[in-house]
């Protein structure tokens, strides 16, 4: 329901804009904030930081199931030959592993995890550097509307010659 909505709401959004195109009170440009941000070299740099670090915190975490998993099956080969109390303390000894990994796999990967605070300090100074460059570029071609073409509004069809991503860049100092 709310997809429906979401889409009739884009569908008005849409129009609106075009009756403001059509009486020459706006100007629209687009932009591809993925291809402007491939072009940022310190952008390049703190998705390969983040990249490393990911694979590092993953394989950390990986081995440690892997120590849960040898546990748990040493503990299956002795089932046998253990006390009801000895099983007891193996048993959580397995269980709070496996919530420590998850915990950690929470700390580091999770919402507000450290990956998150992570892309915080290192993205979004570029990402905000690369939204004033759009907002003064708009500025000063006199353009009403920027849209994004690589996020979720879709566009059908963009005319090259109001595609503004170049003209961010060269604001930035990456294209001349």
């Amino acid at each position: 329901m709310k997809t429906k909505q979401l889409i009739v709401s884009f569908f008005f959004f849409v129009m609106s804009l075009c009756a403001i195109a059509q009486s020459g009170a706006a100007k629209f440009a687009y932009v591809d904030t993925d291809y402007i941000l491939s072009q940022i070299p310190e952008y390049k740099a703190a998705q390969s930081e983040l990249d490393k670090t990911s694979v590092q915190w993953q394989k950390e975490i990986e081995v440690k199931y892997s120590e849960i998993d040898k546990l748990y099956k040493a503990y299956q080969a002795d089932a046998i030959l253990l006390t009801d109390d000895m099983k007891k303390k193996r048993e959580n000894e397995i269980v709070n592993k496996e919530k420590e990994v998850k915990d950690l796999q929470k700390a580091r990967f999770g919402v507000d995890g450290e990956l998150f605070k992570k892309r915080q300090e290192l993205v979004k100074p570029i990402q905000d550097k690369v939204y004033n460059a759009i907002k003064i570029v708009a500025e000063k071609a006199g353009i009403g509307f920027i849209l994004d073409k690589s996020g979720q509004v879709s566009i059908l069809y963009a005319n090259i010659k109001y595609d503004k991503s170049d003209d961010v860049l060269v604001y930035l100092g990456y294209k001349k």
